[in-house]
């Protein structure tokens, strides 16, 4: 099953922010397992990447992400996704362009923690616990 993390997913994980942390760890290492291919869209990088370089230095920051590119297949930031975004009726052009980078990786699952910005269609919009409910329960 392709699934696909939004932003603030990853960075439960990587900063450890509770009381989030528990159920984006178990998607993270269900895809670190294969269990699931992990999608991410390359804006995140540098997004993640500005705000761990805060926390950790920029040298943690830089092998964090790396750690994050060798679980996670990237969904390049291309025109088509930018102007699809730039065209839809999503509020937020950053939750625009994750939605149409999961609809671009033909993922059943858009995991993030926050559903209501998102359209109700073409993907299933999860909060991780939702999806571990429905995919994985027990």
């Amino acid at each position: 099953m392709k699934v696909f993390l939004d932003t603030n997913v990853l960075l439960d994980v990587l900063a450890r922010r509770e009381p989030f942390y528990s159920d984006s760890v178990k998607i993270w290492t269900l895809a670190e397992a294969g269990h699931l291919v992990g999608f991410a869209s390359t804006l995140s990088f540098p997004n993640l990447f500005y705000l761990l370089r805060k926390a950790k230095g920029p040298k943690n920051a830089l092998k964090t992400i790396g750690i994050l590119r060798d679980i996670f297949s990237l969904v390049p930031l291309d025109a088509q996704i930018v102007n699809q975004a730039i065209d839809s009726d999503i509020a937020d052009f950053e939750d625009a362009i994750q939605f149409f980078s999961a609809l671009h990786a033909d993922a059943a699952a858009l995991i993030t923690r926050n559903p209501g910005d998102f359209p109700g269609t073409g993907v299933a919009i999860q909060t991780p616990a939702e999806f571990l409910a429905t995919n994985f329960p027990g």
